[in-house]
């Protein structure tokens, strides 16, 4: 099986299917996986299989490291299209994320200011109000929701904590006002399928309450741990992407 554990703080700039040429922030440990949920498609693995035995890089250390590399960019002319927070796990279940996210708009600021700041996230400390607001400050508040089916979101998205409520979760998303965009891994297989009526419905009158300012749907697009999983077909991506748009949002699929 092939897994991913990101460098930490910085990693790249790599290429995102969604976001352009990406410099991402990684606030995870860079031997492991810390992460609120335990996806059964997570590029980097199951949680269990990839205890750290690392801290978190400190604030402190993220700042000094993004700016080091930035200057780097500038001297070579290469500038990131957006500054990502993702890596091994969840960005906002660091305790020191709001300050991070203040360091690094300065930063891009300074140094690349056309960059948008991106956050990665899968929505589980979004009732912590500190965390709101940080994200709110973002260019793109980017956050998951597969689907409001909690059988499925405790079969693939695995939720560590049992207090998980996907209702309060949906109240929670609406509450930023249209400053999110939600995102969607829409896949097939394995026992597992969200591409059906049954689960898009539902999916989609939760998108409309929201009412993000848009919506990315993906599907598989590197090995997964859990064996057996299959993309979403092209044809039904472009099904529930135009059944978002028909609905007033923006929204785009990754193949």
């Amino acid at each position: 099986m092939s897994t991913i554990i990101f460098p930490s703080p910085i990693f790249g700039p790599v290429h995102s299917r969604r976001l352009g040429v990406s410099l991402g922030i990684n606030l995870m440990p860079s031997d492991g996986k810390v992460c609120t949920f335990d996806c059964i498609y997570c590029e980097c693995g199951l949680n269990k299989d990839f205890r750290p035995t690392l801290p978190r890089p400190t604030r402190e250390e993220t700042a000094q490291a993004l700016e080091q590399k930035l200057k780097e960019m500038v001297a070579e002319g290469v500038l990131p299209d957006v500054l990502t927070f993702a890596g091994n796990g969840e960005p906002t279940a660091h305790p020191q994320f709001a300050g991070i996210i203040d360091d690094t708009i300065r930063l891009r600021d300074h140094y690349c200011p056309e960059a948008k700041v991106s956050v990665l996230s899968n929505a589980t400390m979004t009732h912590k109000a500190d965390v709101c607001q940080a994200l709110l400050r973002v260019d793109n508040n980017i956050q998951k929701l597969d689907t409001v089916d909690m059988d499925y979101i405790y079969k693939v998205d695995r939720p560590v904590s049992p207090a998980y409520d996907v209702q309060k979760i949906v109240e929670q998303l609406r509450a930023f006002n249209g400053k999110v965009i939600i995102q969607t891994m829409f896949m097939t297989g394995d026992g597992v399928d969200n591409t059906g009526e049954e689960y898009v419905q539902p999916w989609l009158k939760a998108v409309e309450y929201i009412q993000p300012e848009e919506v990315m749907i993906y599907t598989i697009d590197r090995e997964t741990p859990t064996k057996g999983l299959k993309k979403a077909s092209r044809e039904q991506l472009d099904a529930i992407r135009d059944r978002v748009i028909s609905a007033g949002i923006p929204c785009t699929a990754s193949y």
